[in-house]
């Protein structure tokens, strides 16, 4: 019973979230308001109202860090792609099988991952549907390639989601990142089957030396955001690979001539300077070290530290404001301030009510009680729980932050105590948790509406069922790998 009640307010905002009667920040309303009572007068050990202050103000603590990337980066990609209409496909290119076919590849896999880096909330769908549109693909298959865009999602909204994961675990975001590629590279060979089965279904059928040719692509894409995540961390790794590639792509994709290479040179400088910034702070150690003694606030110990001048969000937010007073539009930035806040405002208030629900129930004890009882009973195959558990609610959630909020102080507990790779173990579940997000109710409802395929989710979720089987079971091996492994 002691093990049911602790588990209310994972169970509050499950019930919240299936019911689709509210909405994900009202369900993390409800969890909090049910962890506290129960933090207070049913923990395992004395937890005091002082206590409560200190977790509530942890929690309000990662919030504010996350929050810029978040804000940041709506507004600086809102205020860059102002004005901007999509250029109109050339008549040829829409008349040659191999270039449609190009062209399809790069919108799902290129330029939807990197708007979704630079900004999240399905902004990468919206890219990757503009450049398709023209195609004159069905509803089904546009809502699957739509989709498609969010295969990243571990670096999306600037890498909010796993810095938030890693502040959880207490592991280092850079190293949590790594971790997470491996299961992110072994997901992406289901996500490029269903490209391909998809491509074929629409009538984009390709030779087999022009498949062979994407997954070089697509493992040279992992290759070197790899490598960027290991020098950079997980917030600008993917514009600072991906951005390369994509101009790379464009130049032997579409050859273009003088006029259009000086146009999209002119649409992408905005974020080649505020990307070159932000390498620079990171790569260059006298810079670094000089802006991050500017200013360097750490009210707690073991929670990351916020240094405004290093901090991408507040690069992002400059950017915004630099363009404005370039252009002279203080107009301008303030409607697209405003359009920020409206797309945001519930994932910001969402970290901030989860992170303190994760901070009340860890400063309770809760979450290492819960981890003792369930290692008690299955002894170090726990972990392989976490895919299920972590999927599901990420799922229902459709995002990362409510599973690595709810489960990471346990998942963190249980790798200790049997002995297990700590970031290895975390990354198994914050990858859990925003890879199967593809398959939300949430998401879904997204793409039938840029698609124009409301009534269609169901035949596309019975499309996708298969596929989402072959991840769960490859997240489940990975667990398994954890267990044996040690």
């Amino acid at each position: 019973m002691t093990y049911l009640l602790w588990s209310l307010p994972a169970l509050t905002v499950i019930g919240a979230i299936a019911s689709g009667r509210v909405n994900t920040t009202i369900a993390a309303v409800l969890g909090l308001f049910a962890a506290i009572p129960i933090a207070l007068y049913a923990a395992p050990a004395p937890f005091t109202g002082t206590q409560l202050a200190v977790t509530l103000e942890r929690g309000l603590w990662i919030g504010w860090i996350i929050t810029p990337y978040i804000l940041g980066g709506l507004l600086f990609w809102q205020m860059a792609s102002q004005g901007h209409a999509p250029a109109a496909a050339d008549q040829a290119e829409l008349n040659d099988p191999l270039a449609r076919r190009r062209r399809l590849f790069f919108a799902c896999f290129l330029i939807g991952p990197f708007a979704e880096s630079a900004t999240g909330f399905g902004v990468g769908m919206l890219g990757t549907v503009l450049l398709i549109r023209p195609l004159g693909l069905k509803p089904r298959d546009i809502m699957v390639f739509a989709l498609l865009s969010q295969t990243l999602i571990p670096w999306g909204a600037m890498g909010s989601g796993t810095l938030l994961a890693s502040a959880y675990a207490r592991v280092p975001a850079p190293q949590l990142a790594l971790y997470s590629m491996v299961a992110v590279a072994l997901l992406m060979v289901v996500w490029m089957i269903l490209f391909w089965r998809t491509a074929r279904h629409a009538g984009l059928r390709a030779s087999a030396a022009e498949h062979r040719r994407e997954a070089v692509w697509m493992a040279a894409s992992l290759g070197l955001l790899t490598a960027a995540t290991a020098l950079l961390g997980p917030e600008t790794a993917l514009l600072a690979a991906y951005g390369p590639l994509i101009v790379l792509r464009f130049l032997l994709d579409r050859r273009p001539g003088r006029p259009q290479a000086v146009t999209a040179a002119k649409r992408a400088l905005p974020y080649i300077l505020v990307i070159a910034c932000l390498v620079a702070t990171r790569l260059i150690p006298g810079l670094n070290r000089a802006l991050g003694a500017l200013a360097d606030v750490r009210p707690f110990a073991d929670l990351p530290a916020w240094m405004p001048f290093l901090h991408a969000g507040s690069w992002l937010i400059a950017g915004a404001l630099a363009m404005a007073a370039w252009h002279h539009q203080p107009g301008a930035l303030a409607t697209q301030a405003r359009a920020s806040w409206k797309t945001g405002r519930h994932a910001v208030m969402s970290v901030f009510l989860f992170a303190m629900m994760a901070e009340v129930l860890a400063g309770a004890d809760i979450s290492q009680a819960y981890a003792d009882g369930l290692f008690a009973a299955f002894h170090d195959w726990t972990i392989l729980i976490t895919p299920v558990l972590a999927g599901a609610f990420g799922i229902l959630a459709n995002s990362g932050n409510a599973p690595n909020s709810l489960f990471m102080p346990s998942q963190l507990s249980l790798a200790v105590q049997a002995g297990l790779n700590v970031p290895a173990a975390a990354a198994l579940l914050h990858v859990s948790g925003t890879a199967m997000g593809i398959f939300s109710p949430v998401r879904m409802s997204i793409a039938a509406g840029l698609a124009h395929g409301q009534g269609q989710e169901r035949s596309v979720y019975v499309l996708l069922l298969p596929f989402a089987f072959a991840a769960f079971g490859i997240l489940l091996s990975l667990a398994l790998l954890v267990v044996v492994s040690g």
